[in-house]
């Protein structure tokens, strides 16, 4: 079996990305990314460290993620299995990823940047819920922020049919939000067909 070894060789099968692909990608939170992000209770962390990757699931029963600013996410550390593959990982390489998911949405919102681990008490008190609160939070510098094509939960009907229960802003609205006349609203009125031609 050949392999790929070389870049040239994948663009030459898959070609360009399309405008959208390219002017979807911000350095901080735009009005549109913020309210999808603040509306996800469920991420995947990704990190990377001397053992390798990993990947551990975060949820909480509001917002995920907390905004310190528009640069910068903050995600508690809710008692999981004390592995701490994802903390180690951190203190050793600051590279993260995170993907962000609503239930019923088939978009999905991924944040790329570095994190450090705080366990700074207002902070962790700020995520204080029924006399409990994390041990640390992580603290992530955004570096880009942009939605996922929905082609992947679309295949795997992940939620089987359910839309989401809270008002979510379009890609066609980041979008708009990212190019000045880009016409999210054409964008979103096509996605469908687009969507069903392209699917696999």
């Amino acid at each position: 079996m050949d392999y790929v070894e070389d870049v040239a060789e994948l663009e030459a099968v898959y070609g360009i990305p399309g405008e959208a692909s390219l002017i979807k990608v911000a350095d901080r939170l735009t009005p549109s990314y913020r309210k999808w992000i603040m509306a996800s209770r469920f991420c995947v962390l990704t990190t990377v460290g001397p053992e390798g990757v990993d990947g551990s699931p975060r949820g909480d029963d509001g917002p995920v993620a907390l905004e310190l600013d528009d640069t910068l996410l903050a995600l508690p550390d809710w008692r999981g299995n004390n592995r701490m593959d994802s903390l180690r990982n951190i203190v050793r390489d600051s590279r993260i990823a995170l993907m962000f998911m609503v239930p019923g949405s088939n978009n999905v919102v991924r944040v790329n940047g570095e994190a450090k681990i705080t366990f700074d008490e207002a902070l962790c008190a700020r995520f204080s819920d029924k006399g409990r609160q994390p041990r640390s939070v992580i603290v992530v510098k955004i570096s880009e922020v942009y939605s996922q094509c929905a082609r992947a939960l679309m295949r795997a009907d992940l939620w089987g049919g359910q839309s989401p229960n809270v008002d979510l802003p379009t890609v066609g609205d980041m979008l708009a939000e990212m190019k000045a006349g880009f016409d999210g609203k054409e964008y979103d009125s096509a996605w469908g067909d687009r969507a069903k031609d392209t699917m696999w």
